[in-house]
């Protein structure tokens, strides 16, 4: 009897929890020993992260044990890997070293601060539910204070956030469904609440239409929110951002001040493989990497080009997701001793939220906006648990 192949996922994110979710219902114990190595005992939705920041969703409600996703077939080590030998065919982590004849890299992903001087010192970062709980204390300890002085510091009701891009523009909408609740019990005069957004790019939201985001700025705008786009940070310090304006250095105040401009893949990957930028390396069609027929790597690591464009594909849960399914597929096939397949992503769409109530978004060709945006993120965010957990951790843990 041949021995059993050791096929070893690393990160319980949306790319590897999707393969596990897809291989253990395909293969038995029998067919391979499927081992899911993750730093935290957790899976949390990092497309929530926005929210729970805000502190318009607890922290509680953006994760789920990952043990109530995965079969008895499936062993979970709960460590960090450390790293990875891929000639060797060996992981090392916290816990030991594993081997492997079949590796999935999922790494994930880490804030990207660009080199900006200070930001990393200075800003929060929107980077797992720690970052986002210590955000959401933040911003309500600040209006405590306000409330609390006999001094009346304004810059605590002053709010910066670097970066107008999905991550940005989605926690901007919770800030302003949360801003009222906080001013109401704190008995804080909402007026003085100041929420600036500084984007160094000509255009916010590049990945829709102007008339997308001409309703995502006159929305939020009307909601209190200010916009400083083409305006580069050149540093961050203790008062806030230092931005460049007609070539004349300018600080902007404020106590709180959330970095939300950019992400890169594990730092480990560089220690890994050669030719990584970013902490992304580009994969072939199957999703393999050049040289090693064993080796996938998908979600926040992967720069996945297709066949005949010159640009990867962003790092989005949807594509994370659909590359999770393609691997489970293709190790069915390495396991057989079939060909595998090359990876096609569907674009099905996106959707940005403007909190709750609103939204934006292009949905199968169609531009969505309001409410409808808004039920369709629901849906979209529903959906996801339910591709890895099932109709009873959708029920427990989606929007509706």
């Amino acid at each position: 009897m041949a021995e059993r192949k050791k096929v070893l996922v690393l990160g319980a994110g949306y790319a590897g929890l999707q393969t596990v979710s897809k291989l253990q219902k395909q293969l038995s114990e029998e067919d391979a020993h499927i081992t899911l190595i993750n730093k935290n005992d957790y899976h949390y939705e990092s497309t929530w992260l926005h929210e729970a920041s805000a502190g318009t969703l607890s922290y509680e409600d953006v994760l789920y044990p990952i043990d109530s996703v995965i079969k008895d077939h499936v062993e979970f080590v709960r460590a960090e890997v450390t790293k990875i030998d891929r000639n060797a065919k060996k992981v090392e982590t916290t816990r030991g070293i594993f081997d492997f004849d079949i590796l999935v890299v999922g790494l994930g992903f880490e804030s990207e601060t660009f080199g900006i001087n200070g930001m990393k010192e200075h800003a929060f970062q929107i980077e797992n539910v720690h970052t986002a709980r210590k955000i959401a204390r933040h911003i309500e300890d600040k209006f405590a204070n306000y409330a609390a002085s006999k001094t009346k510091d304004d810059n605590d009701l002053a709010i910066l956030v670097g970066g107008a891009g999905f991550t940005g523009v989605e926690f901007l909408g919770e800030l302003t469904d949360r801003i009222p609740e906080l001013a109401n019990k704190y008995g804080v005069d909402q007026s003085k609440v100041k929420i600036t957004c500084v984007e160094a790019a000509p255009k916010m939201l590049p990945m829709f239409s102007d008339n997308l985001v001409n309703h995502a700025v006159s929305y939020l705008e009307s909601r209190g929110v200010e916009f400083k786009v083409g305006t580069p940070i050149v540093a961050a310090n203790e008062k806030g951002f230092v931005v460049k304006v007609n070539d004349e250095e300018q600080t902007l105040e404020a106590n709180t001040v959330v970095w939300a401009a950019g992400v890169r893949g594990s730092q480990l990957m560089e220690k890994s493989f050669e030719g990584v930028k970013r902490g992304r390396i580009v994969t072939k069609q199957d999703l393999t990497i050049e040289g090693y027929d064993d080796i996938f790597v998908i979600g926040d690591c992967s720069a996945f080009i297709p066949e005949g464009e010159e640009r990867p594909l962003p790092t989005t849960a949807q594509i994370a997701m659909q590359q999770g399914e393609h691997v489970a597929k293709n190790i069915q096939h390495i396991l057989k001793g079939e060909p595998t397949e090359n990876f096609t992503y569907v674009d099905r769409g996106t959707v940005a939220s403007l909190g709750k109530h609103d939204g934006v978004g292009l949905v199968y060709g169609r531009e969505i906006t309001g409410k409808k945006a808004a039920f369709m993120k629901r849906v979209i965010d529903t959906r996801a648990i339910f591709k890895i957990g099932g109709l009873g951790l959708a029920y427990k843990k989606g929007k509706f």
